[in-house]
């Protein structure tokens, strides 16, 4: 078994249950950890034969820029999308932060994270 981290996605999105929040956007920042058997690909070399890193930033990018009011639902539709387009994952954690939130004090960010492992 492996891990494969993208780590500190830096993006610009709409999501938040303020109206304001989905109108003016915020920064985020998403972190992602896969775990896969990688022997095949570290005897073979050949990049068919693990879970492609560009595939996984380019889940998290399409599926930030859909608006949500929740951050856990954004997170969950990036588990989705990885189970349903990469059979090689066995268990996945997302944790999605929302940089400087307005809810009142000088916090730095607030953070969701979900995991979850392929049913079998």
């Amino acid at each position: 078994m492996g891990v494969i981290k993208v780590e500190n996605i830096r993006m610009f999105a709409h999501h938040g249950c303020l109206k304001e929040e989905t109108a003016i956007g915020s920064d985020y920042r998403v972190d992602l950890e896969v775990k896969a058997d990688l022997s095949s690909s570290a005897e073979s070399d050949n990049l068919n034969d693990t879970v492609d890193y560009v595939f996984l930033n380019k889940v998290v990018r399409e599926e930030m820029l859909k608006p949500s009011k929740l951050l856990e639902t954004v997170a969950q539709r990036i588990l989705n999308r990885i189970f349903n387009e990469d059979k090689l994952v066995s268990k996945a954690i997302v944790a999605v932060s929302k940089i400087n939130p307005p809810i009142g004090g000088d916090v730095e960010m607030v953070t969701i994270k979900i995991s979850q492992k392929r049913k079998k």
